[in-house]
């Protein structure tokens, strides 16, 4: 039987909301990654840290369309993006494992 993949867009925030999106088909690793400082240097350099927003999808293609329209969007758009599933931009990620596989 094959294996099921699952791919994740995202949205991380620092404390003064600048905003980082990418697509990883392992959330929790990678969110990981930007924390430890080893995911990029925009990211480091921003301590964009708080998972603010995700989405999952089956299929790779599907996911990296939507990260491509989400980085199309005006601030304003992906802010308001946010609010709608994070209204006090918490982070997502504590505890991770509760917190992310809640919401699949």
């Amino acid at each position: 039987m094959p294996r099921e993949h699952h791919y994740s867009v995202y949205i991380l925030a620092s404390r003064s909301r600048t905003l980082y999106i990418g697509v990883t088909n392992d959330l929790s690793g990678r969110v990981r990654e930007h924390r430890e400082g080893r995911a990029g240097s925009f990211t480091t350099r921003y301590q964009l840290h708080r998972l603010v927003y995700f989405e999952r999808f089956q299929y790779v293609n599907n996911a990296i369309a939507r990260e491509k329209y989400l980085k199309h969007m005006t601030r304003a758009e992906k802010i308001a993006l946010i609010e709608t599933m994070n209204p006090t931009w918490e982070d997502l990620e504590s505890p991770l494992p509760s917190r992310i596989i809640a919401a699949i």
